[in-house]
């Protein structure tokens, strides 16, 4: 299984507009964050975890061409704007895409893209998205892929994580509730959004994801959903050695044994790659 960070920001993105901080102007590749998404690729299928406002130039970044089905952790606009732009992966494959996600979300996808789920509208040939809508229920499959659904807080929200595997995927999250706990048991590689070290309504601060994190216990874990409040190698640098900050285009290979050193090398591109790090044996 393979993990992509489309994107690894906040709402607001990083740069954010408007703003002169030392982390928007920055030129490490890895304070440029565009808002959080993640592909997952196993067992033959490419699954996609929320539809930024940056979809169409995530996927170009990544010269991704082809999607079998959509995952939704919420509805809010950071996580869902991007759902037009995947008319593309629709037409490519000459049928709709599925999507998965909870009741409240496919209220608000069936309000906002009516048009994405009306046969006649692509019939037509109009440029659209075409989606077939599945209310996630416990789990789903996927092909032969199953995608386990986390409930998690985010403020007054309870929203979906999802679980592939050993891998977990918990971002926009203030609070994990104990019944939820046993979806996560021997997790091998989370991913827990962090906003910033000051406190939020709705985001666990650094703090609150690693007092998290140790408790999941994972055997590796990496942060999300990132504001630009957090400098990438200042905070990398505070953070214990099995926790490391994910940066857009990182991507994780959860087939292959951990390597045993941290490089961090710039592409001609300007993008950062990870070629790995050491963690501690798993208490």
């Amino acid at each position: 299984m393979q993990v992509l960070f489309l994107g690894s920001g906040t709402s607001y993105g990083v740069p954010m507009i408007g703003c002169g901080c030392a982390v928007c102007g920055s030129s490490d590749p890895r304070n440029k964050r565009t808002r959080a998404s993640i592909l997952v690729r196993a067992q033959g299928q490419t699954l996609l975890v929320d539809a930024t406002p940056e979809l169409r130039q995530q996927a170009l970044r990544e010269r991704l061409n082809h999607l079998d089905a959509i995952l939704i952790t919420h509805a809010h606009a950071d996580h869902l704007f991007g759902l037009d732009d995947v008319r593309a992966f629709s037409h490519l494959r000459k049928e709709a895409l599925p999507l998965y996600a909870d009741a409240a979300a496919l209220r608000i996808i069936r309000k906002n893209f009516d048009y994405a789920i009306n046969d006649t509208a692509f019939a037509l040939g109009w440029g659209v998205p075409r989606l077939t809508l599945h209310e996630i229920g416990a789990s789903a499959r996927v092909g032969e892929v199953e995608v386990i659904a986390v409930p998690i807080f985010h403020g007054p929200w309870t929203i979906l994580g999802f679980r592939i595997g050993g891998f977990a995927y918990l971002t926009d999250c203030n609070g994990v509730p104990d019944s939820s706990l046993p979806l996560l048991k021997n997790v091998d590689t989370l991913v827990m959004g962090a906003l910033r070290h000051e406190s939020h309504p709705t985001h666990f601060t650094v703090a609150e994801a690693l007092e998290m994190i140790e408790k999941i216990a994972p055997r590796r874990a990496y942060l999300t959903h990132i504001s630009h409040q957090l400098d990438h190698q200042a905070t990398e640098a505070a953070l214990p050695e099995r926790v490391r900050l994910a940066y857009d285009g990182l991507t994780l290979d959860l087939d292959d044994p951990l390597p045993s050193s941290l490089i961090v090398e710039t592409t001609a591109s300007g993008r950062a790659t990870l070629e790995g790090f050491a963690v501690p044996a798993r208490p």
